[in-house]
């Protein structure tokens, strides 16, 4: 089922990839301090399990972070980024050749250098914000572009979230930065509204709650709340006992119009998606 006004496609290195069906984005951290630990991974080995584990599970997509962006995390520097960026690139790439390769990043430079080592899209959390050469690389690039709505900063952004009307704020931003690429000539732009980049935990749900609205901006729909603190927090666990929790919300997130998920389990969220879809063949 696909809502009017919103691409059902997106163009990823001249191969037409729908989004008919909805699709499981994989994180693969090669950072020392993401927020949740298991996911992890430090050794060439460690990536090139995780990334066969992704395609195994039945991902499409594997998003690849180099810089962690959990609330008050280190900044590191574009080279320490690449360093550890670009051999992760190179094995999921010999591992999984078809695959969609996302890289997390709101650094152009570290984006150019990955899609020249063979990424596909990149993921870009600041929405162009904390660097404004990142729109016109994009554009210049040709390639998907994850366009994420955050107030602040990875250092701050938790502090003191604030907004007079949420919804408006984060709706009004997303379109004005949608129409400037649109203008720039990028034409595969996917939103992601940001949840946990600079929103509390009654943000995060009130824009689980209203997620369709995004889709009148006309771009397919990313939501990425795996074992975030909206989820572990409401239920008083922590990101290791959240799994149940986010499957939920992910499941919410579908009925709503999620097109991707960008998610540290696969499996759950693959499966989600069949219950999902079975639900709709037999209304």
């Amino acid at each position: 089922m696909r809502r009017s006004g919103v691409s059902a496609t997106i163009n990823v290195g001249g191969r037409l990839v729908s989004l008919d069906e909805p699709r499981v984005m994989g994180i693969l951290n090669v950072t020392p301090d993401s927020f949740f630990a298991t996911s992890r991974c430090r050794s060439e080995e460690e990536i090139r399990q995780r990334v066969c584990q992704i395609r195994q599970e039945g991902a499409t997509m594997v998003d690849i972070g180099a810089y962690s962006s959990r609330p008050g995390a280190e900044d590191v520097s574009a080279k320490e980024e690449l360093r550890r960026l670009l051999p992760a690139i190179a094995i999921a790439r010999e591992e999984w050749p078809d695959a969609i390769i996302s890289i997390d990043t709101f650094r152009p430079e570290v984006a150019r250098q990955a899609v020249e080592a063979g990424a596909d899209m990149i993921n870009d959390i600041s929405g162009g914000e904390m660097d404004k050469d990142m729109f016109r690389t994009i554009a210049d690039m040709h390639v998907p572009y994850i366009l994420t709505h955050m107030q602040g900063t990875p250092q701050d952004m938790q502090r003191a979230p604030h907004y007079e009307n949420l919804m408006c704020e984060v709706f009004r931003s997303l379109g004005e930065r949608v129409e400037q690429l649109h203008e720039m000539g990028v034409a595969d732009i996917i939103i992601d509204p940001g949840f946990g980049f600079g929103k509390t935990m009654e943000h995060n749900y009130e824009m689980m709650a209203r997620l369709g609205e995004f889709r009148l901006l006309g771009c397919p729909l990313l939501v990425g709340i795996s074992r975030k603190s909206m989820v572990y927090r409401l239920l008083g666990n922590t990101p290791e006992q959240s799994l149940n929790g986010t499957t939920a919300l992910n499941t919410i997130a579908l009925t709503k119009g999620a097109d991707i998920l960008r998610v540290h389990d696969v499996r759950e969220a693959v499966e989600a998606i069949k219950i999902y879809r079975q639900c709709l063949i037999s209304d």
